[in-house]
């Protein structure tokens, strides 16, 4: 496995990786940065510090992580990965499941957080009527 050392192509792959255009990229380095200067950045073999650490922190990585980039260990890592899981899953039926939580409990929370919210705002609007009562002397 070979670390890539082109600090532009590393650069390109993280942003691939994430679903990013390279306008998106140019969006959160800041207002200085074009879908163009990214074209080019990501042309550079070696990128100046400052840079790099803009692009790290525009991508949610670490200098670190564009610096040590290894597209082969990322593919092996994806395709045992999957693989495992798909043998672990039902004998190869391709399907993942890994679900951590139950879905209807989540569900459930939500509903309550609601419920509550509802009977807040309620209870906000009751309150509002009783002192417009008040004020106009109805009570």
């Amino acid at each position: 496995m070979a670390i890539s050392t082109h600090q532009g192509e590393n650069i390109k792959s993280i942003r691939e990786i994430r679903k990013m255009k390279q306008e998106t990229l140019a969006e959160l380095m800041g207002d200085d940065w074009t879908q163009k200067k990214i074209s080019l950045l990501e042309g550079k073999e070696s990128i100046e510090p400052e840079i790099l650490e803009q692009a790290a922190k525009a991508l949610n990585t670490s200098v670190d992580a564009i610096k040590n980039y290894d597209p082969e260990a990322v593919v092996n890592f994806i395709t045992n990965h999957f693989h495992d899981n798909s043998i672990n899953n039902g004998g190869g039926s391709g399907s993942i499941n890994n679900c951590t939580f139950n879905p209807l409990d989540k569900l459930m929370e939500v509903i309550d957080k609601n419920e509550k919210l509802y009977e807040r705002l309620l209870q906000a609007e009751r309150e509002k009527v009783e002192m417009m009562e008040r004020l106009l002397g109805k009570k």
